[in-house]
Protein backbone atom coordinates (compact mmCIF):
# COMPACT_ATOMS: atom_id res chain seq x y z
CA UNK A 1 0.00 0.00 0.00
CA UNK A 2 2.97 2.20 0.63
CA UNK A 3 3.60 2.52 -3.26
CA UNK A 4 0.74 3.68 -3.86
CA UNK A 5 1.57 6.79 -1.68
CA UNK A 6 5.22 6.92 -3.23
CA UNK A 7 4.05 7.03 -6.68
CA UNK A 8 1.39 10.02 -5.45
CA UNK A 9 4.50 11.68 -4.12
CA UNK A 10 6.21 11.82 -8.04
CA UNK A 11 3.28 12.47 -9.35
CA UNK A 12 3.23 15.72 -7.33
CA UNK A 13 7.17 16.65 -7.67
CA UNK A 14 6.33 19.47 -10.17
CA UNK A 15 3.14 20.41 -7.92
CA UNK A 16 5.81 20.58 -4.94
CA UNK A 17 8.16 22.82 -7.33
CA UNK A 18 5.36 25.35 -8.01
CA UNK A 19 4.06 25.82 -4.63
CA UNK A 20 7.96 26.15 -3.79
CA UNK A 21 8.94 28.79 -6.16
CA UNK A 22 5.40 30.52 -5.36
CA UNK A 23 6.46 30.81 -2.15
CA UNK A 24 10.22 31.88 -2.78
CA UNK A 25 8.94 34.81 -4.66
CA UNK A 26 6.61 36.33 -1.92
CA UNK A 27 8.82 35.87 0.83
CA UNK A 28 7.40 37.45 4.67
CA UNK A 29 9.50 38.05 7.78
CA UNK A 30 8.85 36.67 10.82
CA UNK A 31 5.64 37.43 12.75
CA UNK A 32 4.52 39.44 9.53
CA UNK A 33 3.76 36.35 7.71
CA UNK A 34 0.04 37.22 5.88
CA UNK A 35 -0.02 35.16 2.81
CA UNK A 36 1.67 32.22 3.31
CA UNK A 37 -0.73 31.07 6.45
CA UNK A 38 -3.82 31.46 3.95
CA UNK A 39 -2.14 29.59 1.08
CA UNK A 40 -0.91 26.77 3.46
CA UNK A 41 -4.37 26.81 5.32
CA UNK A 42 -6.31 27.41 1.84
CA UNK A 43 -4.34 23.97 0.57
CA UNK A 44 -4.82 22.03 3.56
CA UNK A 45 -8.51 22.76 4.06
CA UNK A 46 -8.99 21.64 0.28
CA UNK A 47 -7.77 18.06 1.45
CA UNK A 48 -11.12 18.17 3.71
CA UNK A 49 -8.64 17.97 6.61
CA UNK A 50 -9.10 19.35 9.82
CA UNK A 51 -7.48 23.26 9.68
CA UNK A 52 -7.05 25.24 12.66
CA UNK A 53 -5.75 28.70 11.53
CA UNK A 54 -3.84 31.72 13.76
CA UNK A 55 -2.34 28.82 16.06
CA UNK A 56 0.13 30.95 18.57
CA UNK A 57 -0.31 33.79 16.15
CA UNK A 58 0.09 33.40 12.40
CA UNK A 59 0.74 29.03 12.49
CA UNK A 60 -1.50 26.51 10.74
CA UNK A 61 -2.41 22.95 11.60
CA UNK A 62 -3.97 20.68 10.28
CA UNK A 63 -4.75 16.75 11.12
CA UNK A 64 -5.39 13.82 9.01
CA UNK A 65 -7.26 11.02 10.83
CA UNK A 66 -6.06 7.36 9.22
CA UNK A 67 -8.71 4.47 9.16
CA UNK A 68 -7.25 2.96 11.93
CA UNK A 69 -7.39 4.14 15.74
CA UNK A 70 -3.68 4.91 16.57
CA UNK A 71 -1.22 7.00 17.38
CA UNK A 72 -0.66 10.43 16.38
CA UNK A 73 2.57 11.43 14.65
CA UNK A 74 3.27 15.20 13.67
CA UNK A 75 4.91 16.80 10.83
CA UNK A 76 6.46 20.37 11.58
CA UNK A 77 7.45 22.75 8.40
CA UNK A 78 8.72 26.31 8.98
CA UNK A 79 7.31 29.40 6.85
CA UNK A 80 9.18 32.51 7.67
CA UNK A 81 11.86 33.99 5.32
CA UNK A 82 14.92 36.67 6.13
CA UNK A 83 15.55 39.24 5.82
CA UNK A 84 18.42 38.58 3.02
CA UNK A 85 18.15 40.48 -1.08
CA UNK A 86 18.58 37.61 -2.85
CA UNK A 87 21.19 37.36 -6.03
CA UNK A 88 19.77 34.51 -7.51
CA UNK A 89 18.61 35.31 -11.22
CA UNK A 90 16.28 32.73 -11.74
CA UNK A 91 12.54 33.05 -12.52
CA UNK A 92 11.34 32.39 -9.08
CA UNK A 93 13.93 35.42 -7.85
CA UNK A 94 11.74 37.37 -4.87
CA UNK A 95 10.24 40.15 -5.47
CA UNK A 96 10.57 41.61 -2.40
CA UNK A 97 13.39 43.72 -1.76
CA UNK A 98 15.45 42.81 1.08
CA UNK A 99 13.39 39.40 1.75
CA UNK A 100 14.08 36.03 0.78
CA UNK A 101 14.10 32.52 1.79
CA UNK A 102 17.36 31.49 2.00
CA UNK A 103 16.98 29.08 4.75
CA UNK A 104 14.55 26.62 2.46
CA UNK A 105 11.42 26.78 4.68
CA UNK A 106 10.03 27.44 1.26
CA UNK A 107 10.74 23.59 0.60
CA UNK A 108 10.01 22.50 4.07
CA UNK A 109 6.41 24.20 3.59
CA UNK A 110 5.96 22.69 -0.01
CA UNK A 111 7.24 19.19 1.05
CA UNK A 112 4.79 18.93 3.96
CA UNK A 113 1.82 20.08 1.91
CA UNK A 114 2.72 17.23 -0.36
CA UNK A 115 3.24 14.71 2.12
CA UNK A 116 -0.53 15.73 3.54
CA UNK A 117 -2.21 15.53 -0.15
CA UNK A 118 -0.68 11.91 -0.72
CA UNK A 119 -1.60 10.63 2.60
CA UNK A 120 -4.73 12.06 2.38
CA UNK A 121 -5.86 10.29 -0.24
CA UNK A 122 -4.44 7.00 0.49
CA UNK A 123 -5.48 6.86 4.48
CA UNK A 124 -5.43 3.03 4.27
CA UNK A 125 -1.60 3.28 5.42
CA UNK A 126 -2.17 5.09 8.39
CA UNK A 127 -2.99 3.54 11.84
CA UNK A 128 -3.44 6.42 13.35
CA UNK A 129 -3.32 9.85 12.48
CA UNK A 130 -1.33 12.59 11.62
CA UNK A 131 -0.83 16.29 12.25
CA UNK A 132 0.56 19.15 10.27
CA UNK A 133 2.21 21.82 12.15
CA UNK A 134 3.55 24.87 10.18
CA UNK A 135 5.27 26.97 11.82
CA UNK A 136 5.43 31.16 11.59
CA UNK A 137 8.86 32.67 12.98
CA UNK A 138 11.20 30.63 13.32
CA UNK A 139 13.90 32.66 11.77
CA UNK A 140 13.16 35.37 15.17
CA UNK A 141 13.12 35.12 18.94
CA UNK A 142 11.56 34.20 20.80
CA UNK A 143 10.23 32.62 17.30
CA UNK A 144 6.62 30.81 16.91
CA UNK A 145 7.13 27.39 18.44
CA UNK A 146 6.69 28.40 21.76
CA UNK A 147 3.57 29.84 21.21
CA UNK A 148 1.68 27.24 18.69
CA UNK A 149 2.88 24.67 21.34
CA UNK A 150 0.63 26.79 24.11
CA UNK A 151 -1.85 27.34 22.10
CA UNK A 152 -2.32 23.26 21.54
CA UNK A 153 -0.74 22.17 18.59
CA UNK A 154 1.28 18.99 20.08
CA UNK A 155 -2.41 18.25 22.42
CA UNK A 156 -1.76 14.26 21.30
CA UNK A 157 1.19 14.35 19.55
CA UNK A 158 3.09 11.45 20.48
CA UNK A 159 6.11 11.97 17.83
CA UNK A 160 7.43 14.84 15.56
CA UNK A 161 9.60 15.27 12.79
CA UNK A 162 11.17 18.33 10.95
CA UNK A 163 13.21 18.26 7.22
CA UNK A 164 15.82 20.90 6.95
CA UNK A 165 17.43 21.63 3.45
CA UNK A 166 21.04 21.11 3.33
CA UNK A 167 23.83 22.53 0.69
CA UNK A 168 26.74 20.97 2.76
CA UNK A 169 25.33 17.71 1.74
CA UNK A 170 24.66 16.36 -2.35
CA UNK A 171 21.25 16.03 -3.06
CA UNK A 172 20.24 12.45 -2.64
CA UNK A 173 21.24 12.13 0.80
CA UNK A 174 20.54 12.85 4.49
CA UNK A 175 22.16 13.88 7.50
CA UNK A 176 21.20 12.63 10.58
CA UNK A 177 22.12 12.76 14.42
CA UNK A 178 21.13 11.16 17.56
CA UNK A 179 21.01 13.62 20.61
CA UNK A 180 22.49 17.03 20.55
CA UNK A 181 22.37 18.41 16.52
CA UNK A 182 21.85 22.03 17.10
CA UNK A 183 22.54 24.33 19.68
CA UNK A 184 20.96 26.54 21.95
CA UNK A 185 21.64 30.03 20.85
CA UNK A 186 22.34 32.96 23.26
CA UNK A 187 23.39 36.55 23.23
CA UNK A 188 25.17 39.41 24.99
CA UNK A 189 25.30 43.44 24.91
CA UNK A 190 28.05 45.47 26.73
CA UNK A 191 28.74 49.08 26.79
CA UNK A 192 31.37 50.39 28.59
CA UNK A 193 30.58 53.67 29.65
CA UNK A 194 33.81 55.57 30.21
CA UNK A 195 35.40 58.62 29.73
CA UNK A 196 36.20 60.04 26.69
CA UNK A 197 38.59 63.33 25.91
CA UNK A 198 41.94 64.15 23.82
CA UNK A 199 44.08 61.48 21.61
CA UNK A 200 47.06 64.02 22.95
CA UNK A 201 45.46 64.05 27.13
CA UNK A 202 44.96 59.71 27.70
CA UNK A 203 45.77 60.24 31.56
CA UNK A 204 42.44 62.59 31.48
CA UNK A 205 40.79 59.76 30.10
CA UNK A 206 38.99 56.19 30.42
CA UNK A 207 39.44 54.53 27.41
CA UNK A 208 37.00 52.47 26.82
CA UNK A 209 38.30 51.17 23.10
CA UNK A 210 41.59 50.33 25.68
CA UNK A 211 38.91 48.64 28.19
CA UNK A 212 36.60 47.02 25.52
CA UNK A 213 39.93 45.84 23.61
CA UNK A 214 40.71 43.83 27.19
CA UNK A 215 37.55 42.69 27.49
CA UNK A 216 37.66 40.93 24.33
CA UNK A 217 40.32 39.31 25.38
CA UNK A 218 39.38 38.43 28.22
CA UNK A 219 36.22 37.00 27.13
CA UNK A 220 38.05 34.62 25.01
CA UNK A 221 39.70 32.72 28.21
CA UNK A 222 36.10 31.83 29.31
CA UNK A 223 35.88 28.48 26.51
CA UNK A 224 39.79 27.85 26.57
CA UNK A 225 40.34 28.20 30.01
CA UNK A 226 36.85 27.54 32.53
CA UNK A 227 34.98 25.05 30.04
CA UNK A 228 36.02 21.26 30.24
CA UNK A 229 37.69 20.69 26.57
CA UNK A 230 34.96 17.54 26.37
CA UNK A 231 31.75 20.27 26.66
CA UNK A 232 31.48 21.80 23.18
CA UNK A 233 30.59 25.59 23.76
CA UNK A 234 31.25 28.39 21.43
CA UNK A 235 31.80 32.56 22.01
CA UNK A 236 31.99 34.67 19.25
CA UNK A 237 31.90 38.61 19.58
CA UNK A 238 30.42 39.51 16.51
CA UNK A 239 30.30 43.42 16.92
CA UNK A 240 32.83 45.99 18.49
CA UNK A 241 31.80 49.82 18.00
CA UNK A 242 33.41 53.48 19.52
CA UNK A 243 34.43 56.07 18.70
CA UNK A 244 34.50 57.94 15.16
CA UNK A 245 37.32 60.23 15.42
CA UNK A 246 40.82 59.31 15.19
CA UNK A 247 42.35 62.29 17.55
CA UNK A 248 39.19 61.58 20.31
CA UNK A 249 39.58 58.88 22.70
CA UNK A 250 36.05 57.52 22.94
CA UNK A 251 34.06 57.33 26.21
CA UNK A 252 31.67 55.06 25.30
CA UNK A 253 32.01 51.01 23.63
CA UNK A 254 29.54 48.67 22.65
CA UNK A 255 30.32 45.42 22.28
CA UNK A 256 27.97 42.09 21.27
CA UNK A 257 28.44 38.60 20.54
CA UNK A 258 26.68 34.84 21.08
CA UNK A 259 27.10 31.58 22.96
CA UNK A 260 26.38 28.25 21.80
CA UNK A 261 25.97 25.33 23.96
CA UNK A 262 24.43 22.15 24.14
CA UNK A 263 24.15 21.26 28.14
CA UNK A 264 22.55 23.68 29.89
CA UNK A 265 24.98 23.52 33.11
CA UNK A 266 28.03 24.86 30.81
CA UNK A 267 24.92 27.24 29.35
CA UNK A 268 24.11 28.35 32.79
CA UNK A 269 28.35 28.69 33.88
CA UNK A 270 28.92 30.68 30.68
CA UNK A 271 26.80 33.01 31.46
CA UNK A 272 27.61 34.25 35.06
CA UNK A 273 31.19 33.96 34.01
CA UNK A 274 30.77 36.83 30.70
CA UNK A 275 28.95 38.63 34.00
CA UNK A 276 32.08 38.30 36.03
CA UNK A 277 34.86 39.12 33.55
CA UNK A 278 32.92 42.22 32.71
CA UNK A 279 32.25 43.54 35.82
CA UNK A 280 36.09 42.82 36.90
CA UNK A 281 37.57 44.25 33.79
CA UNK A 282 35.63 47.52 34.02
CA UNK A 283 36.10 47.80 37.71
CA UNK A 284 39.58 47.40 37.22
CA UNK A 285 39.65 50.15 34.68
CA UNK A 286 37.50 52.66 36.55
CA UNK A 287 34.55 52.44 34.11
CA UNK A 288 31.23 51.58 34.59
CA UNK A 289 29.40 48.95 32.32
CA UNK A 290 25.69 48.12 31.14
CA UNK A 291 25.27 44.47 30.52
CA UNK A 292 22.13 42.48 29.07
CA UNK A 293 22.69 38.67 28.36
CA UNK A 294 19.57 37.43 25.93
CA UNK A 295 18.79 33.93 26.05
CA UNK A 296 17.79 32.26 22.44
CA UNK A 297 16.44 28.88 21.58
CA UNK A 298 17.71 26.01 23.78
CA UNK A 299 19.62 23.26 22.12
CA UNK A 300 17.63 21.03 19.66
CA UNK A 301 18.00 17.38 21.05
CA UNK A 302 16.94 14.13 18.98
CA UNK A 303 15.34 11.50 20.65
CA UNK A 304 17.45 7.96 19.68
CA UNK A 305 14.23 5.62 18.65
CA UNK A 306 12.68 8.48 16.86
CA UNK A 307 16.37 8.93 14.86
CA UNK A 308 16.58 5.53 14.42
CA UNK A 309 12.83 4.96 12.74
CA UNK A 310 13.81 8.07 10.28
CA UNK A 311 16.91 6.31 9.31
CA UNK A 312 15.37 2.75 8.86
CA UNK A 313 12.55 4.22 6.38
CA UNK A 314 15.43 5.97 4.26
CA UNK A 315 17.18 2.90 4.20
CA UNK A 316 14.16 1.73 2.19
CA UNK A 317 15.26 4.78 -0.76
CA UNK A 318 18.65 5.16 0.04
CA UNK A 319 22.34 3.85 -0.22
CA UNK A 320 24.52 3.54 3.26
CA UNK A 321 26.59 5.84 1.57
CA UNK A 322 23.78 8.73 1.36
CA UNK A 323 23.22 8.40 4.97
CA UNK A 324 25.52 10.29 6.91
CA UNK A 325 25.69 10.65 10.50
CA UNK A 326 26.92 13.86 11.29
CA UNK A 327 28.21 16.33 14.93
CA UNK A 328 26.78 18.58 16.27
CA UNK A 329 25.88 22.06 14.47
CA UNK A 330 26.31 24.88 16.50
CA UNK A 331 23.61 26.80 14.46
CA UNK A 332 20.03 27.54 16.77
CA UNK A 333 16.68 26.13 15.92
CA UNK A 334 13.22 26.38 17.35
CA UNK A 335 11.89 22.83 16.93
CA UNK A 336 14.11 22.67 19.87
CA UNK A 337 10.92 23.70 21.82
CA UNK A 338 9.22 20.55 20.05
CA UNK A 339 11.39 18.30 21.23
CA UNK A 340 11.08 18.93 24.88
CA UNK A 341 7.57 17.98 24.84
CA UNK A 342 7.45 15.24 22.88
CA UNK A 343 9.83 12.49 21.34
CA UNK A 344 11.04 13.12 17.90
CA UNK A 345 13.92 14.26 15.43
CA UNK A 346 15.25 16.80 12.97
CA UNK A 347 16.90 16.02 9.73
CA UNK A 348 19.01 17.49 7.06
CA UNK A 349 18.18 16.97 4.07
CA UNK A 350 21.05 17.20 1.51
CA UNK A 351 20.21 19.67 -1.47
CA UNK A 352 23.40 20.83 -2.70
CA UNK A 353 24.18 20.25 -6.51
CA UNK A 354 27.28 22.19 -8.21
CA UNK A 355 25.85 21.80 -11.59
CA UNK A 356 23.09 24.24 -11.18
CA UNK A 357 25.10 26.45 -8.65
CA UNK A 358 22.86 25.14 -5.42
CA UNK A 359 26.46 25.40 -3.38
CA UNK A 360 25.72 28.50 -1.16
CA UNK A 361 24.98 28.06 2.50
CA UNK A 362 21.52 28.59 4.21
CA UNK A 363 21.25 32.56 5.29
CA UNK A 364 23.58 33.59 1.85
CA UNK A 365 22.00 35.84 -0.43
CA UNK A 366 22.53 33.00 -3.59
CA UNK A 367 21.02 30.39 -1.54
CA UNK A 368 19.04 28.22 -3.70
CA UNK A 369 18.44 24.19 -4.12
CA UNK A 370 17.96 21.35 -6.38
CA UNK A 371 14.36 20.97 -5.87
CA UNK A 372 14.67 17.14 -6.44
CA UNK A 373 15.47 16.84 -2.63
CA UNK A 374 11.69 17.35 -2.04
CA UNK A 375 11.21 14.15 -3.59
CA UNK A 376 13.55 12.23 -1.78
CA UNK A 377 12.86 14.22 1.50
CA UNK A 378 8.71 13.82 1.12
CA UNK A 379 8.97 10.09 0.36
CA UNK A 380 11.45 9.53 3.48
CA UNK A 381 8.73 11.27 5.58
CA UNK A 382 5.99 9.72 4.55
CA UNK A 383 7.85 6.61 5.27
CA UNK A 384 8.76 7.52 8.81
CA UNK A 385 5.28 8.55 9.30
CA UNK A 386 4.16 5.43 8.57
CA UNK A 387 6.62 3.16 10.07
CA UNK A 388 5.83 4.56 13.30
CA UNK A 389 2.45 4.16 13.19
CA UNK A 390 2.58 0.43 11.83
CA UNK A 391 5.53 -0.25 13.88
CA UNK A 392 6.62 1.77 16.71
CA UNK A 393 4.18 3.03 18.13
Amino acid sequence: MISKVMERLENLYEEMVEIRRDLHMYPELSFEEVRTPEIIANYLSDLGLEVKTGVGGRGVVATLRGNKPGKTVALRADFDALPIQEKNQVPYKSTVPGVMHACGHDAHTAIVLAIAKALSENTEVLEGNVVFIHQHAEEQVPGGAIKMIEDGCLDGVDAIFAPHMENYHPVGSIAYRSGPIMAASDRFEIDIIGNGGHGAFPHHTKDSVVIGSQLVTNLQQVISREIDPLKEAVLSIGSFHSGEGYNVIAGEASIKGTVRTFDEDVRNSIEEKIKRIVEGTCHAAGASYKFQYKRGYPATINHEQETEILVESAKDLLKNEQIIEIPPNMGGEDFAYFLQKVPGSYVFFGSANPDIGAIHPYHHPEFDIDEQVMLYASKILTRTVVNYLQNYA
